[in-house]
């Protein structure tokens, strides 16, 4: 137990030092003290990934340094170490650092099982997440939150800043288009952070089976949805920057079309583009090749005619509070192929079938958006019940 105390002695102590030398956000899980204390002889669950951590220390190494039983560690998309590329299936594996069991929750099933959840009393989670529906963290969280609750094991989620928390946008999602890439009826942006999301899955009833999970969330101190957020460290290999992760709501709509974002280049999610895309409209060229983050990236080696977003300065993505839709409707309307220029994917990340309709008629980004406005503001009305930090408005 001496250990322990010096060990948590020493975290609180530099996360105070942190919180004194100025007014940056504190992280739930570099408040040690608020959270440790619940997990002392109990049997924990980390849901975590690369992101997991206070300071400089993973997590699961921090905890197991202070002697807390964690018996495993659930992981998302992109793995544990946050190392596999976007869709890649991830097997359950051993950990090697510390030597525990990784059960993949982007595998062969994307929920833990009873049998998995036998010998857990506790789910701690901690995970950066990006205030996007299409981010799968959050349906990742959901079903560990509906197992959870099956399970009666209650769960400590380690809240965190949402760099795009500034505001709210896009269409809702429509029930059927939901999938793994948007479970749930809220809009692209949903401008909360992920303990506030967390509290609506439970409130709103989306748990199945009237299943509600017992929450204790870990706020963050210092912060409120006006306050400009970096985040450490990517949190997946293809949102290396800042610059990707406030441009993403904006480009991921490409995914659901023949258009490259850059996966496969240096600057993923910072440009896009296309073979056949004209020249004089879009003249930067890249090339996406196979790396580990994309082995198998939209245009593989062909080079493409298109937009770098890159050198926008950082500012003014800071400060922008709604999607871009510019960006699609220009590569559209330039696109020379046009009954090509969809894929089946798109439905599911606008989350409605409207958005093709609008664009393919020629609809003008006003005209678009316009459409979003009464749903946004009931969305905005019902996400006012869960906020648990200052709102933008």
């Amino acid at each position: 137990m001496y250990p322990f105390i010096l060990f948590l002695l020493f975290l609180t102590i530099h996360s105070c030092e942190i919180q004194a030398s100025d007014n940056r956000p504190v992280p739930g899980a570099l408040q040690t003290e608020r959270y440790f204390p619940m997990l002392e002889n109990k049997r924990v669950a980390v849901a975590g990934n690369h992101t997991s951590g206070i300071n400089d220390t993973h997590l699961v190494d921090s905890l197991l340094a202070t002697g807390i039983n964690v018996v495993k560690v659930f992981s998302p998309e992109h793995g544990f170490r946050g190392e596999a590329a976007a869709g890649e299936l991830v097997d359950n594996s051993i950990d090697d650092r510390t030597g525990l069991p990784i059960v993949s929750l982007y595998g062969t099933n994307r929920r833990p099982s009873a049998h998995q959840l036998a010998d857990v009393d506790v789910i701690l989670f901690d995970i950066q997440d990006v205030g996007t529906r299409f981010y799968t963290y959050i349906s990742t969280m959901t079903y560990i939150m509906e197992e959870a609750a099956r399970q009666d094991i209650p769960m400590i989620i380690l809240d965190r800043p949402n760099p795009n928390g500034h505001y709210v946008d896009g269409p809702l999602l429509e029930p059927e288009y939901s999938s793994f890439v948007g479970l749930h009826p809220i809009p692209i942006v949903h401008g909360m952070t992920i303990g506030e999301y967390a509290l609506m899955v439970n409130g709103e009833r989306w748990l199945p089976d009237n299943l509600e999970c017992q929450l204790q969330i870990i706020t963050i101190k210092n912060y409120s949805h006006n306050t400009r957020y970096e985040i450490p460290l990517p949190p997946s290999p293809n949102l290396p920057n800042m610059h990707a992760i406030y441009l993403y709501p904006s480009l991921c709509l490409f995914e659901g079309t023949v258009i490259s974002l850059g996966r496969g280049t240096n600057k993923p999610f910072q440009v896009y583009g296309h073979p056949d895309l004209p020249k004089n409209q879009f003249p930067y060229q890249f090339t996406p090749e196979s790396v580990t983050a994309a082995p198998n990236p939209p245009q593989l080696d062909k080079k493409c005619q298109g937009i770098n977003l890159s050198t926008l300065p950082i500012e003014k993505l800071q400060l922008k509070q709604e999607i871009n839709l510019e960006y699609i409707l220009q590569a559209y309307h330039h696109f020379p192929g046009k009954d090509k220029f969809f894929n089946t994917f798109f439905e599911r990340l606008a989350g409605t079938g409207e958005l093709r309709r609008q664009i393919k008629a020629g609809y003008t980004e006003e005209e678009i958006r316009a459409s979003w406005q009464e749903d946004l503001r009931a969305f905005k009305t019902t996400r006012s019940e869960y906020l648990l930090y200052p709102d933008f408005e």
